[in-house]
């Protein structure tokens, strides 16, 4: 959710995800600060994410972070992840898996 939220609006601080994605769920996901900044981290040690200090539309001092080549591909890998786990568990929610 992270990554894709940093490609659909380009470089965005820790907030901004944030609300994005609880927006984006419609309020059904409540992100945990205390959880995103570690994963923001992890992301950037990674090499998927760089950050660059910038200031937010309030005017105060933020991180902003933005997608590397490298987090593209890892979206495109994820992406293709997700959508062949969610058909596995379609078919066995609609009861037509193979015994």
């Amino acid at each position: 959710m992270v990554l894709k939220t940093i490609e659909a609006l380009g470089p965005i601080h820790g907030y901004g995800i944030a609300r994005r994605v609880e927006q984006t769920s419609g309020d059904r996901l409540d992100l945990n600060y205390g959880t995103l900044y570690p994963a923001l981290l992890k992301l950037e040690q990674e090499g998927a994410i760089t950050s660059e200090w910038g200031f937010s539309d309030n005017n105060r001092k933020a991180k902003f972070y933005s997608l590397t080549a490298d987090g593209r591909a890892r979206l495109v890998k994820a992406t293709r992840d997700w959508e062949e786990t969610a058909a596995i568990m379609a078919r066995f929610l609609a009861g037509s898996g193979v015994a």
